[in-house]
């Protein structure tokens, strides 16, 4: 069963109905039984880093995700908020993220942005990936994803970084390491383009 966890962070039906489209079965939940039972997960989200990590703290989620993650290895798609809390941490808060990736999330270097240029990043933007990449196999062109996000990825190891685009700089918008992947853009809102990712996630992940 692919699971949706639920942390009281964003739409998570979007992503279900996405997932109806394509013919997988989801659950939406934020019970840690059933989260110990999936046997690929999802990590949505939006708003405030440390909102987010309290929530997985207060809802006795962390252990259990510890446990799919980084022991059993279960395949596990990070999706914007959910993506960063992978992270050590973010200048936008103080909590520790779940540290399951050697990187960061960093708030957007307005120094090096142009004055047209506004925080947050919205809308389209184009994305290039790494070629060998699972998430993003079958791509034959460049593809376009919607963004809404102040701060973005960072890793210690490139190895790790999948995907990038660019707001004023490029930045890092994904990555994949092993059985984790994720993304800053929002693919249930990205249109094809989205759908593909989410195929590639349940037919191709480790």
């Amino acid at each position: 069963m692919i699971v949706i966890i639920d942390y009281n962070t964003g739409n998570l039906n979007s992503i279900k109905n996405i997932l109806k489209k394509i013919g997988v079965d989801s659950l939406i939940t934020n019970d840690p039984v059933k989260i110990a039972n999936a046997t690929k997960l999802i990590l949505p989200g939006v708003g405030h880093f440390d909102y987010g990590m309290r929530n997985l703290q207060s809802l006795d989620l962390i252990d259990v995700l510890n446990k799919k993650v980084m022991v059993e290895k279960v395949p596990i798609l990070g999706i914007c908020l959910g993506v960063q809390l992978f992270t050590m941490g973010s200048d936008e808060g103080s909590e520790p993220g779940l540290g399951w990736i050697d990187g960061y999330t960093r708030a957007f270097d307005k120094s090096k942005l142009d004055s047209r240029l506004k925080i947050p990043h919205m809308g389209w933007s184009d994305v290039r990936f790494k070629p060998a990449s699972k998430l993003f196999a079958g791509f034959s062109e460049t593809p376009r994803f919607y963004f809404v996000h102040s701060y973005h990825l960072t890793c210690q190891n490139p190895a790790d970084e999948l995907v990038y685009s660019t707001h004023g700089y490029e930045f890092v918008a994904g990555f994949e390491h092993e059985n984790i992947a994720g993304v800053q853009f929002h693919p249930e809102k990205s249109h094809r383009f989205g759908i593909q990712v989410f195929m590639n996630f349940i037919n191709h992940s480790c």
